[in-house]
């Protein structure tokens, strides 16, 4: 067995329906008395109802978490932050939301709950993305950890199934580079192939049935597995290229990935072949990159970057960012076939190793 160093993130997790009853309680144990909610506008509504219960500990609700998290976003949920005088945040909703709350926890030290209704993932990883001047530059630190998680599946039931499937498979991104990443280990390489079966699994049943609680619990499991890989382990091309292009093209987090991965799980294939074995295991498939584009074309998910605005010119753009400051990838970086995976991601083509 090869040498490595396997840490574990610190971090509650609370798991199971109904458990958004617990927050209460969480709040209470964590020793905090004036808690500022937080949500994108869409969620609001809903955090405002969630925030109801916790009556006069909850101090306010900043209502404009924004997708990439931008800096100037998170400064104007600081001010709010000082005008409540708040001891710490509940972070209500997908990657957005638990991303603001991440960066406000990266300047003030102030604790965290993250109540997530998607499947991204983030609100298990130490890392943070935010978005300043059409570029997304990305940290890991363990400052930006929540501490505690509650899994909640009567949150998700209103999720629509298309984001149901893009967030999904988002979050099944983390596990796949973590089989292949620099600093792999046997512990998280378990939790990658248990984490991407459930999604698998789950993402298709939720399409046809919604309100299947089931196969959203199982959802919601994958995507706990995913998030504790790519809080654990480091990110290679895939993520890099997803980075690059939601900064600069400012394009939707989760509907990027699901486009990108099976694109640059074919491109690095050649260069992992165990990990293209647990693939083959945990989608139940000989080709792991065709079965992902599949899968998102079984959830009725875009499979195109020029549908989600890209354009065509940005490709050659988009290679260049790849290749500076490029993560570690198990393959050397070449621009010309990084140029051909994109292309193929733009327009829709299926992957294709090479």
């Amino acid at each position: 067995m090869r040498e490595f160093t396997y840490t574990a993130n610190p971090g509650r997790v609370v798991f199971g329906e109904g458990k958004i009853a617990t927050l209460a309680e969480e709040v209470a144990r964590l020793g905090l008395s004036r808690v500022l909610m937080l949500s994108t506008p869409q969620q609001e509504a809903q955090a405002r109802a969630v925030a109801g219960a916790l009556g006069g500990t909850c101090v306010g609700l900043f209502g404009g978490a924004a997708m990439h998290t931008p800096v100037a976003v998170t400064e104007l949920a600081l001010a709010v932050v000082t005008e409540t005088g708040a001891d710490g945040v509940v972070a209500f909703g997908g990657g957005s939301t638990i991303g603001l709350g991440k960066a406000i926890a990266l300047r003030t030290d102030l604790p965290q709950i993250a109540v997530p209704t998607t499947y991204a993932g983030s609100e298990m990883t130490p890392i943070l993305g935010e978005t300043q001047g059409g570029r997304k530059v990305t940290q890991s630190t363990s400052k930006v950890l929540p501490e505690v998680v509650i899994y909640d599946v009567t949150l998700t039931l209103g999720l629509p199934p298309a984001l149901s499937g893009t967030s999904g498979i988002n979050a099944i991104a983390h596990a796949v580079e973590a089989l292949y990443a620099q600093s792999r280990n046997p512990i998280i390489s378990l939790i990658a192939v248990e984490g991407i079966r459930a999604l698998a699994r789950a993402l298709p049943r939720i399409a046809e049935r919604p309100g299947d609680v089931a196969a959203r619990s199982d959802a919601q499991y994958g995507a706990w597995l995913c998030g504790i890989c790519l809080g654990a382990v480091g990110m290679a091309l895939h993520h890099k290229l997803c980075h690059t292009l939601g900064g600069t093209f400012e394009l939707p987090h989760a509907e990027t990935h699901t486009i990108v991965l099976p694109h640059a799980l074919a491109y690095n294939a050649p260069a992992v072949p165990d990990a293209m074995e647990r693939l083959r295991q945990a989608l139940d498939a000989d080709d792991a990159a065709a079965a992902l584009f599949d899968l998102a074309g079984a959830v009725g998910a875009a499979r195109a970057l020029r549908d989600l605005g890209m354009p065509e010119a940005g490709i050659d753009q988009a290679a260049d960012l790849a290749l500076a400051n490029p993560y570690w990838n198990p393959r050397a970086l070449d621009r010309d076939g990084i140029r051909k995976l994109l292309k193929r991601a733009w327009a829709g083509e299926p992957p294709q190793q090479g």
